[in-house]
């Protein structure tokens, strides 16, 4: 009888409709809340749950307007610091994103009409985050539910089922309190009650056990590096924050001279193998600007190690750039590149340039149109010692995709961050960064170094806890020590299959749903 699916219903009074629809608005911003900077989220479970509750047994075109009405709750709470850019393009923006939950509404209705229709409710959520953070423009999978449960239990099995397999796990939770809902008036109720308690129980054993497996011990197999994190901090905010662009490079520059004095006074700093500065830690091409080069070439020699510079470059065609990571070495000579590969659109680049650009001056302030690097972020890089190392690197808002973050670690020794969130300074933006790192750090076993111009630098354990971190809008710097480290999780050898197994499995329970109820309609 849990499981069993309901009768189709067809029709219904407008005030109840009408209640359905505040209840999917308020079971939205519930969900939203789940996600940082409030991570409370209980409330995603039950959010999710009251969505499942709302949709069952109704038709496609209701459980599109109950899911799109929920969509806009949630992400105008999670996403709505989206508006420091400009308050039409977060309306935007979220009314376009509800879309896809509009899709999970029909269905959610669709699915709730099959046996075990809890668990092929949780796989249609993935499927709609599989979409939502795919297309268009590479998508936009920045409030996936696994982002929001990197302080539960069910974090530990990031290691093993990653990211999308962590949503799938939250979304059956979910279900499976929804299911104890629809059994409550009429079931027993000391087995709904010992059936929930004994199913929360084994997963926060699973959870916790998973969560103490380490494919490698605590100090790597094959040595550590002494990494130094620099943020030098920037003037301004919002859309001006990155302010005087020379100014940036300078701050970096004072912020190295400052940490390397730390480093020589003897105040329990090692010395750094060496420095990582922050994305558009230089918004000028330092290859081409003699003073940029001189700044960045100053504080190399400073440092006396290279420094792993993000800056912007020109090229490579006329009236493009990149922005990309370039391993700066003593003798001023650039070892080794890596591009960002996943662009913000209407941030670094306009899609349909040619067209839109006419029509709305004002994506002027894009500035020359972005290009994504082709190459996985990685760096072959040689230290002082001589050492060989392969750094993973990803830059910024690369941290939410799946095949890029994996590109970049899968072979690497060491996992590192560059970001520029200065443009969000004050919203929630920072915070879920910091937990989709932390997600990350979980889901590879390996510790993250954070470098951002003004906004949460920070380095993260490989059991996602922070051991340190800056504050928002200063200047700040510290040596941490990374050890190398090869071995690769489950989640990192899978984790790309599982994701394309779990949308498949959505997809699936949505054309069974379809093929009854076109039985049925015979």
């Amino acid at each position: 009888m849990l499981l069993s699916p309901p009768a189709e219903t067809t029709t219904s009074r407008p005030a109840t409709n009408w209640r359905r629809v505040g209840v999917a608005l308020l079971a939205g911003l519930a969900v939203g809340f789940g996600f940082e900077p409030f991570a409370l989220w209980p409330l995603l479970l039950l959010g999710v749950a009251a969505l499942s509750l709302l949709c069952r047994g109704r038709r496609p075109r209701q459980g599109f307007a109950i899911g799109y009405v929920f969509g806009l709750g949630m992400l105008t709470v999670s996403i709505g610091w989206v508006q420091v850019i400009a308050v039409p393009v977060a309306i935007a923006l979220v009314a376009f994103e509800s879309l896809f939950f509009g899709l999970l509404g029909i269905g959610l209705a669709l699915a709730s009409r099959l046996r075990w229709w809890p668990l092929w409710s949780a796989a249609v959520w993935t499927t709609c985050e599989f979409a939502y953070s795919r297309i268009p423009f590479d998508g936009f999978g920045w409030s996936r539910l696994g982002y929001a449960m990197v302080d539960t239990p069910l974090a530990g099995t990031l290691a093993f089922v990653g990211v999308s397999g962590l949503s799938f796990l939250t979304a059956l939770a979910a279900q499976g309190l929804a299911a104890a809902v629809l059994a409550w008036p009429r079931g027993d109720r000391r087995r709904i009650v010992a059936t929930g308690v004994g199913l929360t129980t084994l997963a926060i054993v699973i959870g916790l056990a998973a969560r103490a497996w380490q494919p490698e011990p605590e100090a790597g197999t094959a040595g550590s590096v002494q990494v130094g994190i620099v943020q030098g901090n920037v003037d301004g905010v919002g859309l001006y924050a990155i302010g005087r662009a020379r100014a940036v490079t300078n701050n970096h520059l004072s912020e190295t001279v400052g940490l390397m004095a730390k480093v020589n006074s003897g105040q329990g700093l090692a010395r750094p193998d060496f420095l990582l500065w922050p994305e558009n830690s230089t918004d000028i091409d330092p290859t081409r600007d003699p003073q940029t080069r001189l700044t960045v070439q100053n504080a190399v020699a400073v440092a006396a190690v290279p420094i792993l510079v993000g800056a912007v470059m020109q090229g490579p065609g006329e009236d493009e750039r990149q922005t990309s990571a370039l391993w700066w070495t003593p003798d001023g000579s650039i070892e080794a590149r890596t591009d960002k590969q996943n662009l913000v659109p209407f941030g670094e680049y306009i899609p349909f340039r040619d067209q839109l650009l006419p029509l709305i001056p004002m994506l002027e302030l894009v500035g020359s149109q972005g290009v994504p690097g082709t190459g996985p972020g990685v760096l072959d890089v040689t230290l002082n010692d001589g050492r060989q190392v392969r750094i993973g690197n990803v830059i910024c808002f690369e941290l939410a995709y799946d095949d890029t973050v994996a590109a970049a670690t899968d072979s690497s020794q060491l996992f590192v961050v560059q970001s520029n969130n200065a443009t969000y300074l004050g919203t929630g933006q920072l915070d879920q960064q910091f937990a989709i790192t932390r997600a990350r750090a979980m889901e590879t076993r390996r510790e993250v170094a954070i470098a951002t111009t003004n906004a949460l630098s920070g380095f993260v354990d490989r059991n996602g806890t922070i051991v340190w971190s800056t504050k928002a809008g200063t200047s700040d710097s510290t040596v941490v020590e990374m050890p190398l480290r090869t071995a690769r999780t489950p989640a990192m050898v899978i984790g790309s299959q599982l994701s394309w197994a779990l949308a498949g499995l959505g997809l699936l329970g949505v054309g069974m749903a379809l093929l009854s109820r076109r039985r049925a309609s015979k």
